[in-house]
């Protein structure tokens, strides 16, 4: 690979991932509005899933709230159902990340939820998959192109 080739590829990968976030300006709507006010109103902790790489960015985003003042922890999905689903009280809010929103680890969590009347916040870029139905906000995060060159790894 010359220089040139790295630096045409270079371009590419940053030119896809910025056309990504800049495609999310057209999806703040109302129920981003009310995600963000329900978060801003929680009275309990923000309680953020995901598995493989969303369980990554999940921990990031519990992460980052903590660090900002608001009381906030990561809940792995598999290990929710074996125990950690104590962790959700009623005044919680759980952000969940998943990308196609059929994680089948995400079950236990989506069934307590929906039992509890918890809020639930998907972030997924299928907002009619299971997690998609299953929340009472959906944020859409679909993209139309990753910058993967095998499609693999989600870049976008």
């Amino acid at each position: 690979m010359t220089d040139t080739d790295i630096i045409r590829l270079s371009h590419k990968v940053m030119q896809i991932e910025a056309d990504a976030v800049l495609s999310l300006k057209n999806r703040v709507d109302a129920s981003f509005i009310s995600a963000v006010k329900a978060i801003a109103q929680c009275k309990g902790k923000v309680l953020t899933t995901g598995i493989g790489k969303s369980g990554f960015i999940a921990r990031k985003i519990a992460s980052t709230f903590s660090s900002t003042g608001t009381p906030a922890v990561y809940l792995h999905p598999a290990e929710s159902s074996h125990g950690d689903l104590g962790l959700v009280e009623n005044n919680d809010i759980v952000i969940a990340l998943s990308y196609g929103g059929e994680s089948p680890e995400f079950s236990g969590i989506l069934n307590y939820v929906a039992r509890k009347n918890i809020v639930m916040i998907a972030i997924t870029g299928k907002p009619n998959s299971s997690l998609g139905r299953s929340a009472k906000y959906v944020l859409n995060v679909e993209v139309s192109e990753e910058a993967c060159p095998l499609g693999l790894a989600p870049t976008a």
